[in-house]
């Protein structure tokens, strides 16, 4: 049980198996987990043992929190609802007429964990009316695993968090139409973000064969296979991270492929195989600003007309190729442009389109 508690926040649900084992150690009907209490402002996160009703759940996020009376307990203290409410009271609430009785939950063995760290979690163990009232035993048992469940839902936020980050920044680079290509210790690939998904489907001057990236011409992959295991050799040597880059012809004629090689420098204690160790750079030029006009609009106070224009030049139309797109005239489109300068405080076109990819539109 501990295994599979601190195996937890690895679980697509996190610790299901645990918790179902806990059900069936303590004869109970539900193991309910509340990593995060429902509020006015905030919705709760609850993770039941099989069984248990998902519109239930929801009632209770939505409503039945406010009436629930067995809430506040002392921090890391398993107790049980008769310790906490009398039989008489907690027969006539309202929480248990309308929201437990229906589900025949009357006995109820639960503890409070408040993290140093901000966590406010609930363990929850229930059983029916007509099942045995929970003992010192229980209570015992249940005492032994709260100090392991407050350190997994430690890992658990602090995986979360690093998740969060990565997300954010793959994102960024999502943003950048920058293809992002992790590979491993073997130089195998590991990770890929949606543009190098991409890139590698249409298999034009980039693909995968055997896990193993091939770019361009026989050529090209021989000296692309010199510069990953330049890389990898950095990498495992604790070397500063080598950088390189490349250029690749793609078959169909479309621009060249920029590539760009470098090592991941490794963490301390870094181990085990499927680590990140080569990132693989691609920059495909064909590949258009995904900046949203009106970010671009709103950082640059242009009108919706003028952010348009801006952001077809910066796609790399000419002033008349963009004035026949949006419609306009030749004349209008030059008193666009005119009062984009004035407003961005630039001279010259290049400079606007600089200005525009250059800026922290293109991560809106």
């Amino acid at each position: 049980m501990l295994r599979n508690l601190y195996q937890g926040p690895l679980e697509n649900i996190p610790w299901t198996t645990f918790l179902d084992q806990l059900k069936l150690c303590l004869a109970s009907r539900y193991a309910t987990f509340i990593l995060r209490p429902p509020s006015q402002h905030v919705e709760g996160l609850t993770i039941n043992t099989d069984g248990a009703s998902a519109a239930v759940t929801d009632s209770y996020n939505q409503s039945f929190y406010n009436l629930d009376p067995f809430v506040g307990l002392p921090n890391r203290t398993v107790i049980t609802l008769a310790e906490f409410v009398t039989d008489s009271d907690w027969l006539n609430s309202e929480f248990y007429r309308n929201f437990l009785e229906p589900v025949d939950v009357f006995h109820i063995l639960g503890a409070d964990i408040n993290t140093s760290d901000g966590a406010q979690c609930r363990i929850r163990i229930s059983r029916g009316k007509q099942d045995p009232a929970f003992t010192q035993d229980d209570k015992d048992l249940l005492t032994l695993f709260l100090p392991h469940l407050e350190q997994a839902v430690q890992l658990h936020m602090h995986l979360n968090r690093v998740e969060s980050e990565r997300n954010l920044y793959a994102g960024a680079v999502d943003q950048l139409a920058v293809g992002t290509i992790i590979l491993d210790q073997d130089g195998k690939l590991l990770q890929k973000n949606r543009l190098a998904e991409h890139l590698l489907e249409e298999k034009d001057g980039i693909k995968v064969v055997n896990d193993t990236l091939q770019v361009g011409t026989a050529r090209d992959s021989q000296a692309f296979r010199q510069l990953v295991k330049q890389a990898l050799l950095s990498q495992k040597s604790n070397h500063p991270s080598v950088v390189e880059a490349m250029r690749v012809q793609r078959p169909s004629g479309r621009a060249d492929l920029g590539i760009i090689v470098r090592s991941i420098p490794p963490t301390t204690w870094n181990e085990g195989k499927l680590c990140p160790s080569v990132a693989i750079f691609i920059s495909d030029p064909e590949q258009e600003s995904s900046a949203p006009q009106e970010i671009v609009k709103a950082l640059f106070d242009l009108t919706p007309a003028e952010a348009q224009l801006a952001m077809l030049l910066a796609n790399g139309l000419t002033l008349d190729e963009a004035s026949d797109a949006l419609g306009i005239s030749r004349n209008t489109a030059r008193a666009h442009l005119r009062s984009t300068f004035s407003k961005t405080g630039v001279t010259r076109q290049t400079m606007l389109v600089r200005l525009i990819l250059r800026s922290v539109a293109t991560l809106g």
